[in-house]
């Protein structure tokens, strides 16, 4: 329906030029004298311009766009530049070049506006630049360049969108947490855990191939100078403190936050040695098995940077059913915008078998837990199930903290 008032409207506005041309000539010549003549022909460059217009071709315009960076974390600024050329030197008075943002990308702080108006005249190359302050995290598409250009006296008006696709990703901003084996929590503020070392160093009991994953410190270089390849010590492994983490995507003021911890709590994890899952439950469930290494983090923090609070299921449903694959010395990290009591009473049900279950509710700053969420909240505890929940920082650096 836009596209028919819109090409209705082109429609009109070249009727009403050529009766307003037609209209100026027929009072002249039979009205004859020097007024009539003269308005003929004070008319006459105004037309010829217009008709200059209505046959030069905006596809003559070659367009290019680049953008500062290919990844960007949420809260980042994105610079587009748009560069146009062309090889006929026709006279435009104005030219208006718009980038086409989607809506996500629409609402975005523009320091410096993406769209513009432009008097380029006889100029055959034309570049503007464009900020989109705090990027949201997400999957984000520039569709193309729209360009206008038309008449002085508005009569004749020219436009063309130009498919100029470019897809990027902007990932979930997190800030580094360290985990301290001694003191038993993240420095940084961020949550306690019971995590301890993977694999005790002082026994070695063979050697293997290197794997992805393994510190510089394992390697056996004397093996390795024997087999010529990369060798790496074995180690007793005295208890498995591997952790499995589940996030949920129902709707909630606090997704975003959500997000952010979960790459912060999975890299504090990976970084310290231990091995670390996902179950990402949301319209189309997503489980990333226990591995180690900077590969699994590369794939978890990808997809933390596409998933949106879609989430059709029931979050318990989903826990019965995944946490039973799992050995009963995994840790399991429950990280939740909003506590509700059929994922308390599943929780309860599992911890008679699963003893290592932790829940991490996630609030905006200034959000407050609801009375019901406090009862849940004491409800888990009774059960020695950790519940905690988490802030983002209000300072500079989104330091994530925890209240309990």
């Amino acid at each position: 329906m836009k596209a028919f008032f819109q090409r209705t409207k082109r429609i009109w506005k070249l009727v009403s030029f050529i009766l307003l041309v037609i209209t100026t000539f027929v009072y002249a010549m039979f009205q004859g004298g020097f007024v009539s003549w003269f308005l003929f022909f004070s008319f006459l460059p105004f037309a010829l311009y217009a008709f200059l217009i209505l046959v030069y071709p905006l596809n003559d315009f070659q367009v290019t766009r680049t953008i500062s960076q290919e990844k960007y974390r949420a809260g980042d600024r994105l610079i587009g530049t748009i560069t146009l050329h062309r090889h006929a030197p026709v006279p435009l008075a104005f030219l208006l070049v718009e980038e086409t943002l989607s809506n996500d990308l629409l609402f975005c702080q523009q320091t410096k506006q993406a769209k513009s108006i432009m008097f380029p005249w006889f100029k055959n190359t034309i570049t503007i630049q464009y900020a989109l302050d705090r990027l949201p995290r997400g999957e984000h598409t520039l569709s193309g360049i729209r360009l206008v250009t038309g008449d002085f006296l508005g009569l004749i008006e020219k436009e063309r969108v130009i498919e100029l696709e470019k897809q990027f990703l902007v990932y979930p901003n997190y800030v580094e947490m360290t985990y301290k084996q001694h003191e038993n929590k993240f420095d940084q503020g961020s949550t306690s855990s019971q995590m301890k070392l993977i694999r005790d160093t002082s026994m070695t009991v063979g050697v293997r191939e290197y794997q992805p994953g393994d510190r510089f410190s394992w390697i056996d270089w004397k093996a390795t100078a024997r087999r010529n390849e990369i060798m790496t010590k074995e180690f007793e492994q005295q208890q498995s403190h591997d952790v499995m983490v589940f996030l949920d995507h129902s709707h909630s003021t606090s997704f975003e936050s959500a997000v952010s911890y979960t790459a912060a709590l999975t890299k504090a994890i990976l970084k310290y040695g231990s091995q670390v899952g996902l179950v990402s439950v949301g319209e189309n469930r997503s489980v990333f098995p226990l591995r180690s290494g900077e590969e699994q983090f590369a794939e978890i923090y990808y997809h933390l940077a596409k998933i949106q609070p879609n989430n059709k299921k029931d979050f318990d449903k989903v826990i019965e059913t995944e946490i039973g694959k799992f050995q009963p010395t995994v840790t399991f990290v429950f990280i939740t915008g909003r506590l509700v009591k059929k994922t308390v009473e599943s929780l309860e049900k599992l911890s008679t078998r699963h003893p290592h279950l932790q829940v991490h509710i996630t609030k905006d700053n200034g959000v407050r837990l609801s009375k019901e969420e406090h009862v849940l909240m004491d409800q888990l505890k009774r059960r020695n199930i950790a519940a905690k929940v988490v802030y983002p920082s209000k300072s500079t650096t989104d330091v994530i903290s925890e209240v309990s």
